[in-house]
């Protein structure tokens, strides 16, 4: 038995080969892939040639990147974290065969999984299993966002989502999937306003459709026109939380420019070309701001294992549960046979072709 599995070869290079399937040994389970989600951000960055463990290494004792041999060399033959597969086989009473559920295995038409050792995470009857693309990895990711803004008042004490948006005026930098999910997030735990700031008509479109209120930032300026609205007291306007969601310096140096005093901005974008534009002496300097990175391979401190990938993926299928009719219309633009997957990641690197949210499906 053989898979076909999408492999990029090198920078721009994308092709489709095939592997054996793995062996159905004792506990394990063979999956057929139903849907396979693009992260644009993170994905693309392999086939353009810019993602850092292309070219370095991350020591994961020391936490640090070290010059040496690619982390992740050519060719890339695990693309992906956005799956969602039927099983087809089992050999573990724990996993019925026929159960739809999410993963994050990469772009490939099957899989086997040991359960004990990969996440599977079985999808509700009554949601629909395209959305499920959401679940494993993308939606945590947003949820994670928000889990940090909680610990960012509340440290290890957060109960809830919703501790660190509820109640306040909340801005989102961007408007790709990982922004309009934390949005709708924000919203859900009520906010008290959410407001996408993003330069591309389209992607405010889409913001508007999932029912966002949003800002040009070409048109006038957001941070004048949110501190104009958002007053606390003198000398204290803005933001009380911004989540920064777009992979572009000015948008980070942006993020901040809306906080009020003393704010924080939550960053889950990723900056594979640096960040020259961040000026460090403005606004970060003088109104005391804080960044904090809300990277998925990390809860904040002491919130494990209370707060665990688990329980973020339950908070999507409840965020998908509300919203998802929208988030099907509006999020998802396109879905695409697999093999058209070579094809679609290299327009999309090379910026010939636009996609919100792309759903391959064999």
């Amino acid at each position: 038995m053989r898979d076909t599995v999408v492999v990029v070869d090198g920078p721009g290079r994308v092709v489709l080969a095939e592997q054996e399937a793995g062996e159905l040994r004792e506990g394990t389970i063979r999956v057929r892939t139903r849907y396979s989600g693009i992260s644009a951000g993170t994905e693309l960055s392999f086939v353009k040639g810019t993602n850092p463990h292309l070219t370095v290494t991350l020591d994961p004792d020391l936490g640090l990147f070290r010059p040496g041999a690619a982390g992740t060399p050519y060719p890339v033959t695990r693309l992906g974290y956005m799956q969602v597969a039927e099983v087809v086989q089992s050999r573990t009473p724990a996993i019925a065969v026929g159960t739809v559920g999410a993963m994050t295995y990469g772009h490939r038409t099957g899989y086997v999984a040991d359960p004990l050792a990969e996440r599977f995470v079985p999808l509700p009857d009554d949601l629909d299993p395209l959305l499920g693309v959401y679940v494993a990895h993308m939606g945590p990711i947003c949820a994670n966002g928000l889990l940090h803004a909680a610990a960012d008042l509340y440290g290890a004490d957060v109960r809830t989502l919703g501790d660190g948006v509820r109640g306040r005026r909340v801005a989102v930098v961007g408007g790709g999937v990982v922004a309009l999910l934390t949005a709708l997030f924000a919203r859900r735990h009520d906010a008290a306003s959410v407001v996408v700031v993003d330069p591309t008509p389209q992607r405010r479109q889409v913001a508007e459709a999932l029912g966002l209120e949003t800002l040009d930032p070409t048109a006038d300026d957001p941070a004048v026109v949110l501190k104009t609205r958002w007053n606390h007291s003198a000398g204290d306007r803005g933001a009380d939380v911004v989540f920064q969601c777009r992979g572009q310096d000015h948008a980070l140096h942006l993020a901040l420019r809306l906080l009020r005093p003393q704010g924080t901005v939550v960053d889950l974008a990723f900056y594979p070309g640096g960040a020259d534009a961040v000026r460090l002496g403005e606004e970060f300097h003088h109104n005391g701001l804080s960044l904090r990175c809300a990277q998925i391979g990390r809860v904040p401190r002491g919130l494990a294992p209370t707060w665990d990938r688990e329980r973020l993926s339950a908070e999507t299928i409840d965020l998908l549960r509300r919203h998802g009719d929208l988030v099907r219309a509006h999020l998802v633009s396109a879905v695409v046979p697999f093999a058209d997957a070579p094809a679609l990641l290299t327009d999309l690197a090379e910026r010939r072709r636009h996609e919100l949210q792309v759903v391959l499906t064999p």
